[in-house]
């Protein structure tokens, strides 16, 4: 009995270990195309926690690939890791320096991130680089809110002189001190627009009188227009989705200050 024993369980052993090195000879390493590959599929599917760690296997191949540490700043944004974020993007920036000057989505990980003084010198040097857009300049002002307060902030917003996107004109003047929220919401809404096109004006007016109300210490007021720019704006068509996905991520953040 013990013979037979010891003999059945060799034959295991050896069945077993054939089995391994069968699927050893099968399955072969992944490449960092097929990681690639994957990781470009999760992005897509905004499966941001999955594709950083893709991201994150790819540059241990790839160390000096920048286009990836943009990718996984992109993402670690995208799942609420912002000083992680920033040093993805200072990363980026050490491998390509004449894309600094461009980087805006640096800047609003330096926001989230508390970093707000940093934040506020990327929006300023992104103005040498597009001097049109009142997005960086709102930016640059709730950063500089932070660190030197409303007054200072407002006397030195960047100067935009014509961005064609509707409402964003008038929330700059609400920005400065001369429109109100009522003047930003009934901009967006003239000349009886088609849905889609409403649609996507409403996402930019709610995303910035959010900000605005955050930065102008109005909580509540905060919490109702970023919420709307985060769940009406889901499928809206013709908007940035990285600033819908900062809307959703700064619903995330208004939530856990509150609970603070």
């Amino acid at each position: 009995m013990i013979v037979k024993s010891i003999s059945l369980l060799l034959l295991f052993v050896l069945t077993v270990a054939t089995i391994s090195s069968t699927q050893a000879e099968t399955e072969k390493p992944v490449t960092v195309d097929q990681l690639k590959e994957q990781a470009g599929l999760a992005i897509s599917e905004e499966r941001s926690a999955e594709a950083v760690k893709l991201l994150t296997e790819i540059l241990k191949h790839e160390p000096k690939n920048s286009a990836i540490w943009y990718r996984r700043a992109c993402e670690n944004f995208r799942i609420g890791q912002f000083k992680q974020s920033v040093a993805d993007f200072d990363q980026f920036v050490e491998l390509n320096p004449a894309a600094e000057q461009k980087l805006w989505e640096r800047g609003i990980s330096h926001y989230y991130a508390g970093m707000h003084k940093q934040g506020a010198e990327q929006f300023a040097l992104y103005q040498t680089y597009h001097d049109n857009d009142v997005e960086n300049s709102v930016w640059r002002y709730i950063c500089m809110v932070k660190t030197d307060g409303v007054e200072k902030a407002r006397k030195e917003m960047l100067t935009i002189k014509n961005d064609p996107r509707i409402p964003l004109m008038t929330s700059y003047a609400m920005f400065q001190g001369k429109a109100t929220a009522e003047d930003v919401l009934a901009d967006a809404k003239a000349g009886n627009p088609e849905p889609e096109v409403l649609a996507g004006r409403m996402f930019y007016a709610q995303l910035y009188l959010g900000l605005y109300y955050e930065a102008h210490s109005k909580p509540e007021l905060a919490k109702k227009y970023i919420t709307q720019a985060w769940k009406d704006h889901e499928k809206t068509q013709g908007i940035s989705r990285y600033m819908w996905n900062v809307a959703r991520v700064h619903a995330e953040f208004l939530k856990q200050k509150a609970e603070k």
